[in-house]
């Protein structure tokens, strides 16, 4: 993990994004005091997930099947903020 002051991320971001890059984590401080982290965005997987996959680890209630309480669904349709 690399530390660094946001003037100095500035004037090198070339140089830190290419450290990220690699799988360095850079991260970004004001007055020495850590703020903010750039890391690198984790790949995708390739292959696509089959479905049906956690068949059997869990089961769902009767009660899932079931309306929401009316003051739920305001929520939903804007009545409340």
């Amino acid at each position: 993990m690399i530390e660094v002051n946001i003037h100095e991320a500035k004037t090198h971001l070339s140089k830190y994004l290419g450290q990220v890059e690699r799988g360095e984590t850079v991260v970004l401080c004001r007055h020495n005091k850590p703020i903010a982290e750039i890391r690198p965005i984790r790949k995708r997987q390739s292959k696509r997930r089959t479905f049906g996959q956690c068949k059997g680890q869990f089961q769902l209630g009767p009660e899932f099947f079931e309306p929401l309480p009316a003051e739920l669904m305001a929520y939903f349709s804007g009545e409340r903020p």
